[in-house]
């Protein structure tokens, strides 16, 4: 049983797991840090506020709510949130669409009906297959497959 446990430990996948959140956790810190210390006495600055609006309160029948400790988180999210976005999704994003290969067009797989008998033919055939008479390949199907324009 432990001989189990060891090998779910040891796999790269969970310790791969541990370490995202070691430093996930450890970015946070550093952007609520970040927020704190110059995002939120800037926004007090502005609104009016004396530097720093995080001890911001209000008081209903002595209970005591503090809205400024919930608007410096959500500050501190939607930082830590377009840095993550801005830094590596759109990165990455570029990255794989850089190396993602163009799918080739089947051109027997895009299907039309004959006018003339009602049978599935391929979208780029001008001559059914059933029926014998000529028709007019689908000219966006031509383009697709890169055929060469009949006349």
């Amino acid at each position: 049983m432990l001989n189990g446990f060891k090998d779910f430990i040891l796999r790269g996948n969970v310790i791969s797991m541990a370490i995202g959140l070691a430093v996930g956790a450890a970015f946070t810190a550093v952007v609520t840090g970040f927020s704190t210390a110059f995002i939120t006495p800037l926004i007090g600055l502005a609104t009016g506020s004396v530097g720093d609006f995080s001890t911001a309160e209000f008081a209903v029948q002595g209970a005591i709510f503090p809205y400024g400790k919930f608007l410096a988180a959500a500050i501190a999210f939607i930082i830590t949130a377009a840095v993550l976005y801005f830094c590596v999704v759109v990165p990455m994003t570029k990255v794989q669409n850089r190396f993602t290969k163009e799918e080739e067009v089947d051109i027997k797989a895009a299907l039309r009906d004959c006018p003339r008998c009602f049978s599935a033919i391929p979208a780029v055939a001008s001559r059914c297959a059933h029926c014998t008479s000529e028709v007019e390949p689908d000219p966006e199907a031509v383009s697709l497959a890169k055929l060469p324009v009949q006349r």
